[in-house]
């Protein structure tokens, strides 16, 4: 026990030591965007779900997501990337601002931003529509604006960090945000980075860069492979053949199917009758085939899935080629991740090094790479050793998959997976307007997302608490902004508050739930929310998010909208006419005592 608390401190020292570290993000940035819906009948048109659309989430991905890691866990992130001057990239850029981002995105008239649009009904996924691709490459004038913005990025980080090489992050997805030009230019520049990470679909496009790390998936480090190996064929065992479907999508793994190479019989035992396939799939096949071994690759166009067929191991067949993907993409090092089986590392030493996960659905894993990526970098530019930046890597990717939506891991995270106490911040729970600005920015240095209500709460009940709770399971702490006695009157009437402000604020304050309760005078928060600029904002209401009035000024600051509904009969205004309509019945008195007369004024007070 005292040795693995050990160990964890020590990977603990690394995570800290990596604050602030300049990192420069380049390549293809894109919105993601999850929309929930729920589904309980058939359309009669086609027999498909009707759906009601309940919350829309959105958020940065691709490199955009990588450089929101790179902050979150800890980093100075600066992006540059192509954006589009539509909806998609306003969205982006508030995304960008709201993770900390330093936001050196360039501006690109008529190329869209690329879009992942998921629609989900009960965290399942229904469909993907996705927009923006290869062919909307950048003109001349948008190549030299980004190489412009690359070089003035590279300063500018190198400024920040007193003379510090910044360290660079190349993610190339083949959306066309990084052209030949580009590419070579970050190859002739190789020298301004002292650490350099690359992410790519096709590594053949980056021969000569000499990243420190690349980070292949398994379907990119085959493709490699067989690109390398060219007609070259095994010539023992029996092969299994990978079909690769035509029109791969450059944006991620695709799916195969696995069955017996061409000429060739598959089957549990090799024997002397069965010696195997007689002819290599040709190109134009679109297959490549594995031996019997597992070891051996021919053929081009591989893609896999996390099931590659019987017999065939992933990792082994990894593990075994690292050396020669060391050798094609003159990287330091190699890391082939596996998707939920973990990855494979291999360095300079030639000592394979394996790493696990525990299997999530698919839904849960968006961005799981971009958050291991993130992690991966920053260990080795603060000089970790391989195994720690490893197992820093793949603990980061782990622990950002528990739920649907784009990953993301913060350093408080990574540190609580390793026993480390948080650093708390510690700030009254009432407080005033004008200390909110100093206090947010706190938290959200530490890494925290700010959950945001506001409401008169005049006579708390359970429908509050119940509401309140499930607020602040949203994120790491929830304001509640409550409204003056004086906006309350406005509001609700003459008769109303109840409770005064001073109670309602003590009360609220005294919910394990609540993190800091502020008062405003206005009938309306949006001065607050501004100030705020809470990561998600909640109402009150069986309505969609799209009805509440505040919701487009939280969008546009970057911000989710949820709206949650009450317990039924809990309401402040039913209550309270209960109250008053016992205090009206006439009830039995005892024929010696008189009405209490104060009785009668406390209830009209009220």
């Amino acid at each position: 026990m005292a040795g693995a608390a050990a160990e964890q401190r020590r990977l603990a020292t690394v995570v800290e030591s990596w604050l602030e570290r300049p990192v420069l993000i380049v390549g293809d940035a894109m919105l993601d965007e999850w929309r929930f819906a729920d589904s309980e009948r058939l359309c009669r048109e086609a027999p498909a779900p009707v759906l009601t659309l309940r919350r829309r989430i959105s958020a940065a991905g691709g490199a955009a997501n990588t450089a929101v890691n790179v902050a979150a866990l800890g980093g100075r992130a600066v992006l540059v990337a192509p954006v589009g001057a539509d909806v998609a990239g306003d969205e982006l850029h508030d995304c960008l601002d709201r993770a900390g981002v330093w936001d050196r995105t360039v501006n690109q008239p008529g190329r869209p931003t690329p879009v992942k649009r998921r629609m989900l009904a009960g965290n399942q996924i229904l469909l993907r529509e996705d927009s923006g691709d290869a062919d909307d490459a950048l003109d001349p004038e948008g190549v030299t604006r980004l190489l412009t913005a690359l070089s003035c990025a590279t300063e500018e980080l190198r400024a920040a960090a007193g003379g510090e090489a910044p360290t660079l992050v190349v993610c190339d997805y083949g959306l066309g945000a990084l052209p030949a030009p580009v590419r070579a230019w970050l190859v002739e520049q190789r020298e301004r980075y002292a650490t350099v990470a690359l992410d790519a679909h096709d590594l053949a496009d980056w021969r000569g860069l000499a990243p420190t790390v690349v980070t292949p998936s398994f379907a990119e480090a085959t493709r490699l492979l067989a690109r390398a190996s060219g007609a070259t064929r095994s010539t023992t065992g029996i092969d299994l053949h990978l079909e690769h479907p035509h029109g791969d999508p450059s944006d991620g793994p695709s799916e195969l199917t696995v069955g017996a190479a061409p000429g060739g019989v598959r089957t549990d035992e090799v024997t002397k009758n069965h010696p195997g396939p007689v002819g290599e799939p040709t190109p134009g096949e679109g297959r490549v085939a594995l031996t019997g071994d597992g070891l051996s690759v021919t053929g081009t166009g591989v893609t896999v899935n996390t099931r590659a067929g019987e017999g065939v191991d992933r990792a082994v067949l990894a593990e075994s080629r690292l050396a020669e993907l060391r050798a094609h993409t003159g990287a330091d090092v190699v890391a082939v991740t596996l998707d939920t089986e973990g990855a494979v590392v291999g360095g300079a030493d030639g000592e394979p090094r394996r790493s696990h996960s525990t299997p999530v659905p698919a839904s849960h894993a968006v961005g799981a790479g971009d958050a291991y990526l993130a992690a991966m970098t920053l260990a080795l530019a603060a000089d970790a050793p391989l195994p720690t930046a490893a197992q820093l890597a793949q603990l980061a990717a782990t622990i950002t998959v528990s739920d649907t939506g784009t990953c993301v891991c913060r350093r408080e995270d990574l540190l609580a997976a390793l026993d480390q106490p948080r650093k708390t911040v510690s700030h009254p729970a009432l407080v005033g307007s004008d200390e909110l600005d100093a206090i947010v920015a706190e938290y959200r240095e530490a890494g925290r997302s700010v959950v945001f209500t506001n409401g008169c709460f005049d006579v708390l009940h359970r429908g509050h608490v119940r509401y309140l709770e499930q607020a602040r399971a949203l994120g790491d702490l929830l304001i509640v902004a409550v409204n003056s006695d004086g906006s309350v009157r406005r509001l609700k009437g003459p008769d109303r508050p109840v409770n005064p402000v001073e109670d309602r604020g003590a009360l609220l304050a005294a919910l394990a739930c609540v993190d800091h309760v502020v008062v405003f005078e206005e009938d309306s928060p949006a001065a607050l929310i501004e100030a705020v600029r809470p990561d998600v904002y909640v109402k009150g209401g069986d309505y969609p998010p799209e009805l509440v009035p505040e919701a487009p000024l939280v969008r546009r600051l970057g911000g989710q909208v949820h709206t949650l509904g009450y317990v039924p009969d809990r309401s402040t205004s039913a209550i309270i006419e209960r109250i008053r309509s016992h205090s009206q019945d006439p009830s039995p008195q005892s024929p010696d005592r008189e009405p209490d007369p104060s009785l009668s004024s406390r209830t009209q007070a009220s």
